[in-house]
């Protein structure tokens, strides 16, 4: 198994920048992609973005690709999404999840293996 504890959302107003952490325990040797997904009110999961750990890939949301940045440090076992230029459509809480199998969809949450309890990310206009 593979815990995941995210920390770092909050309240911040437009335009502002949030940086949110993901810490990878248990059995982290197995992993093969993490991922961010947010969900906001009534709306589905969706996904944000995505990279390799084993892998050097990166994959973004259109919506975020110039504005969120994911990178990784294998040695802490974290990964981290720095998010600037914030908007009020970006509301909503954000999850990390792990893929334990290799070659998956990385887009899509069935994807996914394990995921954390999330972290509110609110945006205020």
């Amino acid at each position: 198994q593979v815990q995941l504890v995210e920390s770092g959302g909050g309240l911040v107003q437009a335009g502002g920048s949030l940086r949110l952490s993901c810490a990878a325990s248990g059995r982290t040797f197995s992993i093969y992609d993490m991922g961010w997904f947010r969900q906001a009110p009534g709306k589905e999961r969706e996904f944000v973005t995505a990279v390799g750990w084993k892998s050097s890939y990166t994959a973004y949301k259109d919506s975020v690709k110039d504005r969120f940045t994911i990178s990784r440090d294998n040695a802490k076992n974290t990964v981290y999404l720095q998010m600037n230029s914030l908007k009020p459509e970006d509301t909503a809480v954000y999850h990390c999840a792990v893929t334990m199998v290799p070659y998956q969809d990385y887009r899509k949450t069935s994807s996914y293996n394990y995921w954390g309890q999330g972290t509110q990310v609110t945006v205020s206009s």
